[in-house]
């Protein structure tokens, strides 16, 4: 695997920088997964070391990415899929683990500290059962992270929100769609941004078979309520 960075001139974007870890190897699978914030490109390495996985941070000196640290689990054991979804903000990058404990799943925030990324906390559901696949899409703005569970609950599917409190992050509000069925996998994707969350149910079937919804949360205060289904 690899992935590309494009540099927008105007109105043209031209391919700067082809990236690759420093030690790929067959099956990784890198670039499955991506994250861009300012100076800082996230890709994430699922099968990396027996689908254990990895993520990468590449910084941009100029117009050179270069290879920053590999970040890894501390917990990591094969085939957890650790980067299987990406996310970085300012200085923190939170990482997905989809099939952690018997796909119950877990997610990881890392923390940067000058040119260092140590691993924060390990976030898990509240009320996270096997195959429930928390971890597999996942969103950060802010002080908050949205972490997708898909699986959860017959494939109906949740996402939950978690919130910074200094150095800690806490689980804030499990989300679900107000008309979830068995198989609709909501928390799928998701996407934060200020006050506003968006979830995708790929499998939503109220336009015909397999057609699809999304919807969106917004946040007052403490509290996140569905606004509108698309």
């Amino acid at each position: 695997g690899s992935a590309y960075i494009f540099k927008r001139n105007g109105s043209t974007w031209n391919q700067q920088q082809k990236l690759t870890a420093s030690d790929g190897a067959s099956n990784d699978y890198f670039g499955y997964s991506v994250s861009l914030y300012e100076d800082y490109a996230l890709i994430g390495v699922y099968g990396d070391d027996s689908s254990k996985g990895s993520a990468y941070i590449f910084k941009r000196n100029g117009s050179t990415w270069i290879q920053q640290q590999k970040l890894t689990a501390n917990d990591g054991a094969s085939s957890d899929r650790f980067g299987i979804s990406v996310s970085i903000y300012k200085d923190y990058a939170l990482i997905g683990a989809y099939k952690d404990d018997s796909n119950k799943g877990s997610a990881y925030i890392f923390k940067r500290n000058g040119s260092i990324w140590n691993q924060q906390q390990k976030l898990t559901a509240s009320d996270g059962a096997s195959d429930d696949e928390f971890g597999r899409f996942v969103s950060l703005y802010g002080d908050y992270a949205l972490i997708g569970a898909p699986e959860d609950d017959t494939e109906r599917g949740s996402a939950y929100i978690f919130k910074r409190n200094g150095s800690t992050w806490i689980q804030q509000q499990k989300l679900t769609a107000s008309d979830g069925a068995s198989d609709d996998r909501f928390g799928y994707s998701v996407s934060l941004y200020e006050d506003y969350a968006l979830i995708g149910a790929h499998r939503d079937d109220d336009n015909g078979f397999l057609s699809g919804s999304a919807y969106i949360f917004k946040r007052n205060d403490s509290t996140w309520s569905q606004q509108q289904k698309l």
